[in-house]
């Protein structure tokens, strides 16, 4: 098992070689908007799980996640040998790529959030008409007592 700072230096180090990498080394145009989000460890430092997004290439558009997975796949091999290279380490990790779903989560959330803020404008608006049901007090007032009592 490897030290904490150790694995988390590694895979800091391992982030900015494969980022530098896609965007000077790897010659596929799938790989262009691709972004390296970020870098997972092993304990004993034999794996590293590195997560990527890709992002549209107009505002609009819809990223091309199955091109990307399938480019980061046939340069893995470049891609690990540049790692080997850059960190200097006994056996160099291997390398798996995930998409990251943050960003897409995340735009997820910012709708709900949205349509929960649009139905709490709704019920304050209603709110500044309403009028109680019952009576104008609804709570209990304390009973007085009889000074007889």
């Amino acid at each position: 098992m490897a030290d904490p700072a150790r694995a988390r230096k590694l895979a800091k180090r391992i982030k900015q070689i494969v980022a530098s990498a896609l965007e000077h080394e790897v010659k596929d145009p799938r790989l262009n908007l691709v972004t390296i989000t970020d870098v997972k460890l092993t304990g004993d430092l034999q794996d590293a799980t590195l997560y990527y997004t890709v992002f549209g290439e107009a505002l609009n558009a819809e990223p091309d996640f199955k091109g990307a997975a399938a480019a980061l796949d046939s340069a893995k091999g470049v891609l690990r040998s540049l790692v080997g290279q850059g960190t200097g380490v006994r056996f160099t990790p291997t390398l798996t790529f995930v998409a990251d779903t943050v960003p897409e989560d995340a735009r997820k959330i910012e709708d709900l959030l949205a349509k929960a803020r649009e139905v709490d404008e709704q019920v304050a608006r209603i709110a500044t008409n309403a009028k109680p049901a019952g009576e104008a007090d609804p709570y209990r007032q304390p009973r007085e007592t009889d000074p007889e009592d």
